[in-house]
């Protein structure tokens, strides 16, 4: 199940990379650097550790698959630079996770995993402003939603391993906030399908697990339930961020 999460759609294996599709893999890029830092500092929490090695090496395959995907794409000479200072922060980021965890090296992992956040941000901005559609902005914001439950799991495991717990408790609250607030604009949103209705009630169903998880104390049982409910929501954001992209791919031509 864990690995499953995030895999191509067959429609998109060999023909040219749409707009859309490119907004939806550098968004990948954003949840599978929190996701990539979530499972480092899991595996040095000794929780569930089989998972967590599971996750870090589907993350890898993830970012070299998001890579070869956006090399299709006919961007222009600046955005194929961002793509490039992307992969060499993941390369480095890479070499982190490779190491044996330890604390001082989940404080590493999780700033370089901050840096691919930063850049894979700002790609994703760019390629949206590319079109005048609107729409485009459903792919960038459900795409987020992956990074955020990633961010909230790692966050969390990071409270449990004795990081700064002020600034990391703010960013909890402010990202389980943002969370409920795009779903709640996704749900509105003009364009739909109904597979992105179900996927969209499944998603709700799943925060409500998700938040009940991270609400608990970070002992053993509520840091199996964050590793668990995380990557299940994941997966539900993912599949929701595949049906606006299809759906965009449509509208666009």
């Amino acid at each position: 199940m864990f690995g499953l999460a995030f895999l191509p759609s067959a429609r998109s294996a060999n023909a040219p990379l749409s707009l859309p599709t490119a907004i939806n893999r550098t968004a990948r890029f954003r949840a599978l650097s929190q996701r990539t830092a979530k499972a480092y500092c899991q595996s040095y929490l000794n929780v569930m550790p089989d998972q967590a090695k599971l996750v870090l090496g589907t993350a890898q395959k993830l970012f070299d698959n998001g890579f070869a995907d956006l090399a299709r794409a006919n961007l222009s000479t600046d955005l194929v630079k961002q793509v490039l200072a992307i992969q060499t922060q993941v390369n480095a980021l890479h070499d982190l996770v490779a190491r044996s965890p330890s604390k001082e090296q989940v404080g590493l992992v999780n700033a370089q995993a901050n840096n691919v956040l930063t850049l894979a941000d700002g790609t994703t901005q760019a390629l949206e402003s590319l079109s005048k559609n609107a729409s485009l902005k459903l792919v960038n914001l459900a795409g987020r939603q992956r990074m955020l439950s990633q961010r909230l799991a790692k966050n969390y495991f990071l409270l449990a391993a004795n990081f700064s717990q002020s600034a990391i408790r703010d960013q909890l609250k402010v990202d389980a906030n943002a969370f409920k607030q795009a779903l709640a604009t996704l749900k509105a949103a003009p364009i739909s399908t109904v597979a992105i209705r179900n996927e969209m009630e499944l998603g709700e169903s799943q925060w409500i697990f998700f938040e009940s998880a991270i609400a608990r104390r970070p002992d053993a049982d509520g840091l199996g339930a964050v590793a668990t409910t995380s990557e299940r929501l994941l997966e539900v954001m993912n599949n929701l961020t595949g049906h606006y992209d299809d759906a965009l791919r449509d509208i666009l031509g």
